[in-house]
């Protein structure tokens, strides 16, 4: 279980780096921003990963003898996606208006990441529901605290909160690949 409390707060840390930047950005409405962000994030990053499970366990048998190998490098490939990102400036500076079209491209982009990390719940000891669950309301637990942060602090934190999620998902790459 520790393995998918670690997995969801290195996978929600994409969403968490967005909502600073929108919560900097958008600092009138932040209550309805906070859920707004919580429940789009939070909802995409708990689907996306039951997709890439599904997919795993599709394959699962085919590759069953390398799994934790295509984890590994599933998860090294995401994790330094999430670290190169962190050097880059942040997509939300250039949005004006938050709509709800907005937040679903804005929560399928965050997301995205999530359903390849999903093929990691096929090696771990813990049920995918209960896995999706976890990651999904850790995810809008933190956009929710996000959009608060950036709102009060800018965006000052957003870099380091991708970076930290990037390597949070290498180590748990590495893991699954020693144990």
């Amino acid at each position: 279980m520790v393995e998918v409390l670690l997995l969801a707060v290195a996978l929600s840390m994409d969403a968490f780096a967005v909502s600073i930047g929108l919560g900097a950005k958008h600092q009138r409405r932040t209550l309805s921003l906070a859920l707004m962000s919580g429940v789009y994030f939070g909802l995409f990053q708990a689907l996306m990963p039951m997709i890439g499970y599904l997919g795993g366990r599709g394959v699962l048998g085919w590759i069953e003898a390398f799994a934790p190998w295509v984890a590994f490098l599933l998860l090294l490939l995401v994790g330094g996606k999430m670290i190169y990102e962190s050097f880059a400036e942040g997509v939300e500076e250039d949005i004006a208006n938050i709509t709800h079209r907005v937040m679903l491209i804005l929560a399928i982009a965050t997301s995205i990441d999530a359903m390849a990390a999903g093929f990691a719940l096929t090696l771990l000891e813990v049920g995918p529901l209960i896995a999706c669950l976890v990651i999904g309301v850790t995810t809008y637990l933190f956009s929710l605290l996000g959009v608060f942060i950036g709102a009060k602090s800018g965006t000052w934190l957003e870099s380091k909160a991708e970076l930290f999620g990037g390597v949070v998902l290498i180590l748990i790459g590495l893991k699954i690949l020693l144990d």
